[in-house]
């Protein structure tokens, strides 16, 4: 039986940003409380997800993510990968309202779109597209607090070329006696913000202890570093290792993640940091070394989309499949 994470707390009304980096230099996990996020927020999008996924697959065929070339939608249950293995979960998957750009000018344009909304379900659109704005401007907020824990300019993670570009997914995790929910992972974009459903259970990280249960905090957000971040700070701010265990036969848990990605066409910055930080930062973990990461944040977020969702990637993207990221 795996023990439970003793993870941290920060307020984002008034952050210590000295414990901020502390934190995130050590743990890289953490809660975030005071964030401005209404209370019965998550429990309304939850409950119109509920809502949803009680519809026979038929009806969900409406908004299946197979008939969106931005991978928007519905994926069935198990048909998401992380890392060549399924994940036991079906889920919806949300970002900006765009306008489609045809033809492309860059690889990561077939991303921008719009979203599919379930004409069953006519409450969510509102509800989602507020959640997205609300928890893009903590991220912001969050951002310009780790630019000054660091010794940099506030705004050095604002966006450049556009409008931030993040991902909102409505889990569903059926019970099971084996499997993944989610495999082991890091988080690939800049940052994760993660409400967990009161009571659940299933989210674990490993911060060097072996993999330890996040149990939900009322009032507060988990918080986790994505590797973009880590690569920004040479690995002085650490992207840790998590995953999500299926509940227990005959239950049912709702996640709603957040995943927060700069303009596609933006560089996350690499920070110059000060002489004594810069000592304790050891490199991107070696895991980037097989697999790194792309200046440009739309290939990363492009490549990830064909990697765990190959039915959409064949049906819309062949020619990206077989081209080579690292030469476009």
């Amino acid at each position: 039986m795996s023990s439970s994470a003793n993870l941290p707390v920060i307020d984002l009304r008034n952050p210590d940003v000295d414990e901020l980096r502390r934190i995130t230099h050590e743990v890289g996990f953490f809660y975030l409380t005071g964030t401005g996020v209404p209370d019965g927020q998550p429990a309304r999008i939850r409950s119109l997800a509920r809502e949803f996924f009680g519809l026979p697959d038929e009806a969900k065929q409406e908004v299946e993510n197979v008939n969106s070339p931005h991978f928007r939608g519905w994926t069935r249950f198990g048909t998401e990968q992380t890392y060549g293995s399924k994940d036991l979960r079906e889920q919806l998957d949300f970002g900006p309202e765009g306008e489609v750009i045809d033809p492309p000018v860059h690889p990561w344009d077939v991303l921008e779109g719009p979203n599919q909304w379930p004409s069953a379900v006519p409450g969510l659109k509102r509800e989602v597209l507020d959640y997205l704005d609300r928890l893009t401007g903590v991220s912001l907020r969050l951002l310009s607090a780790w630019a000054r824990s660091l010794g940099q300019d506030g705004d050095v993670f604002e966006p450049v070329h556009g409008s931030p570009q993040p991902l909102l997914k409505i889990a569903r995790y059926p019970g099971a006696d084996s499997g993944q929910g989610v495999g082991p992972h890091k988080d690939i974009g800049v940052v994760t913000l993660l409400h967990l459903e009161p009571g659940s259970t299933g989210l674990q990280v490993d911060v060097g202890q072996g993999w330890q249960d996040v149990e939900p905090v009322e009032g507060a957000l988990v918080v986790n570093i994505g590797e973009a971040l880590e690569v920004a700070t040479d690995g002085y701010l650490k992207a840790t290792p998590h995953r999500v265990l299926p509940p227990e036969p005959g239950t049912v848990r709702y996640s709603l993640p957040y995943f927060y990605n700069p303009p596609y066409a933006d560089e996350v910055p690499h920070l110059a940091l000060a002489p004594d930080l810069a000592a304790q930062a050891p490199g991107a973990g070696s895991d980037l070394a097989d697999a790194p990461l792309y200046a440009v944040s739309g290939l990363n977020s492009l490549k990830t989309r064909l990697r765990s969702h190959p039915n959409v990637a064949e049906r819309h993207h062949a020619e990206l499949l077989a081209a080579d990221l690292d030469a476009l």
